[in-house]
């Protein structure tokens, strides 16, 4: 396998890797994702997230030989004023009051317009999309999310600033919806009917505050981590968010392999041998071994 790094913008470069490599299986997941970057640029959010998508699309479209394709979005995608606490359900309506959000929900919107549009023949690719969202896992050193600011805290012995700790969020092992889009894509080129929109999200028990699982992770490091609120200014950002993943159970047979505090578990487990050298790569490749399959 040769890997090559491009900007999913630039549509003459995507579709020259096509041509090099003539997928027939293609995994989008090429993003801007955090929203306070979005924020600062929301040009070039928009950009990456919605004509990033059309690029990649239309080099399926225009390459030949694709038979699966999963386009990967984010939960943040739906309509959410945050004041109900049911679960999104992937018929609800798409939305978003910030550049990231709204750029996630046109990225769906782009999908469906490609598939009804130019993937409907009996041997056109076979294109859905995935939401997931707040997903966590070692070796995650994002700016602006919750994971990498602990382990920087942590290094730097300060204390963390929360912005939002009641926030309700889907928190969930990236290892659960990585399994999701690979059973999605296998589904997909056996079978027509999941050329659809799926949620892959945690079970409801697994759904907590922004302070539950800070105030877990901090038990389970056990060498300092202390938090205080982060007073601002911070974006706005709605106080629950939810997936309800009925389908992708009932139709795929997907269920999440981990949940949320052996989850933890195992971004603390990663970290900690990460900082007494191991190597990254070989404990990543033993916690996907140690997933259930």
């Amino acid at each position: 396998m040769r890997e090559r790094a491009l900007d999913v913008c630039d549509a003459r470069a995507v579709r020259e890797a096509f041509d090099q490599a003539m997928p027939e299986v293609v995994l989008h997941l090429a993003a801007q994702a955090t929203v306070r970057e979005s924020l600062r640029d929301p040009l070039g959010t928009y950009h990456v997230n919605v004509l990033g998508t059309a690029s990649v699309l239309e080099a399926v479209r225009t390459a030949g030989g694709v038979r699966a394709v999963v386009v990967v979005t984010s939960d943040k995608c739906y309509e959410n004023s945050g004041a109900s606490a049911r679960s999104f359900a992937e018929g609800d309506a798409l939305g978003g009051d910030d550049p990231y959000s709204s750029s996630k929900a046109c990225a769906e919107i782009v999908t469906a317009a490609y598939r009804s549009s130019y993937f409907r023949g009996v041997d056109a690719p076979r294109v859905a999309s995935a939401r997931a969202g707040n997903v966590i896992g070692g070796g995650d050193w994002g700016a602006d999310r919750l994971l990498g600011d602990i382990v920087r805290a942590v290094q730097e012995g300060r204390p963390l600033r929360v912005r939002n700790p009641q926030a309700v969020r889907p928190w969930q092992h990236v290892l659960n919806p990585l399994s999701g889009y690979l059973l999605l894509a296998e589904e997909l080129w056996r079978a027509d009917d999941v050329a659809r929109a799926w949620n892959f999200g945690p079970n409801a028990e697994h759904v907590r505050t922004v302070r539950w699982v800070v105030e877990t992770l901090a038990a389970l490091w056990g060498d300092g981590l202390e938090w205080e609120p982060d007073s601002g200014p911070n974006p706005p950002e709605a106080e629950r968010l939810s997936l309800d993943s009925t389908a992708a159970e009932r139709r795929l047979g997907w269920r999440p392999g981990w949940g949320l505090e052996q989850a933890l578990q195992k971004v603390v487990e990663w970290h900690q041998a990460e900082r007494r050298g191991a190597d990254a790569r070989r404990l990543t490749l033993g916690q996907i071994e140690a997933f259930p399959r």
